[in-house]
């Protein structure tokens, strides 16, 4: 099943990669772009809410807070782009690690009020500060080159992927997250720290989110608040994880392709009716909530296991899966 698995993304990334080459439509280069763009934000997203447990609705800040850095070091500092774009991740991770501070304290609905508090917080601050535009918004300097972000987005949205594969699936740092999510106090009771795991998690969140909203700065040249400091961003976010399947890495990919497809889809037919595409991301999430609590990935993966396991039944668990597959408590964790 691994092995089966791990041909699958190498056909599909080698596809991707081949692509640009055979194909020379820009329209659907840049669509392409944008929905690997939504990929990363994804998985970036369910690192906090779907590994952690901690639904984060400032997640497009970070977005927008990369998209500015990029935006004012390029232009008012002179940076080039390769210099500016790591420097867009670090100001985001800085930013969780400010807001973390107090907003990690809270859990459940008080969370992600926080976090949604602070997105709007930051917003305003960029509507009304001169270095950002203000709400005239930021125009970069262009640069034409469509193969160009597609490979540039590809690429770091596979790094993203592999690096969060490797420390939230292989690495017992994911393991940690998991038995936070599933018992924060047992988790303390067996010798892990709780806020330091929720602040590593926030920050990694933000990183790549960061990083993210440079590329997407630099691609489109010009970059404003409603735009990348807006609610949709995290919104969008929010049902691709929640449909897709929160906890997994597959699911939000999953989730991003298709609320992608259709939000492509909408806009091109249904572009004057806006607040019904609100509306309809609102009833995703209920439906996935009330029909598909594990999402779409999880409830396949969920099926196929019961089919190829008929004849064996759950047993009762005495603590949290999690909890259990944390071997010994790690001092300082």
């Amino acid at each position: 099943m691994k092995n089966r698995g791990a041909t699958i993304l190498a056909i599909i990334g080698a596809a991707l990669l081949i692509l640009p080459l055979v194909m020379h439509d820009t329209f659907v280069l840049r669509v392409l772009t944008e929905g690997i763009m939504w990929i990363g934000l994804a998985i970036a997203f369910d690192v906090i809410a779907g590994y952690t447990g901690y639904l984060n609705f400032g997640h497009g800040a970070f977005f927008g807070i990369g998209a500015y850095t990029i935006g004012i070091l390029m232009m008012q500092a002179n940076l080039p782009f390769w210099a500016a774009l790591p420097l867009g991740g670090v100001a985001a991770g800085i930013t969780a690690l400010i807001a973390g501070i107090p907003t990690l304290r809270l859990k459940g609905a008080y969370f992600a009020i926080a976090t949604w508090a602070l997105s709007r917080a930051i917003q305003q601050l960029a509507l009304n500060v001169e270095f950002t535009g203000g709400p005239d918004g930021m125009r970069l300097e262009a640069f034409l080159n469509p193969q160009f972000f597609y490979y540039l987005m590809l690429i770091t949205v596979g790094v993203i992927f592999a690096t969060l594969w490797y420390l939230l699936e292989r690495a017992p740092f994911g393991l940690k997250l998991k038995a936070i999510r599933e018992d924060e106090e047992g988790a303390k009771a067996l010798g892990l720290n709780p806020t330091k795991l929720k602040m590593q998690s926030f920050i990694l969140s933000a990183l790549p989110t960061g990083i993210l909203g440079g590329i997407y700065a630099y691609w489109i040249t010009f970059i404003d608040p409603s735009s990348t400091l807006g609610d949709l961003v995290s919104d969008q976010a929010v049902v691709m994880v929640v449909f897709g399947g929160m906890g997994t890495l597959f699911g939000p990919a999953l989730g991003a392709i298709l609320i992608f497809a259709f939000k492509t889809l909408f806009w091109a037919y249904l572009s004057d009716f806006q607040l019904l595409y609100l509306i309809i991301l609102g009833a995703l999430i209920a439906i996935s909530v009330i029909f598909i609590p594990n999402g779409l990935w999880g409830t396949m993966v969920k099926r196929k296991a019961g089919a190829t396991r008929p004849e064996q039944k759950a047993e009762p668990a005495s603590e949290p899966a999690a909890l259990s597959a944390v071997a010994a408590p790690e001092e300082g964790n």
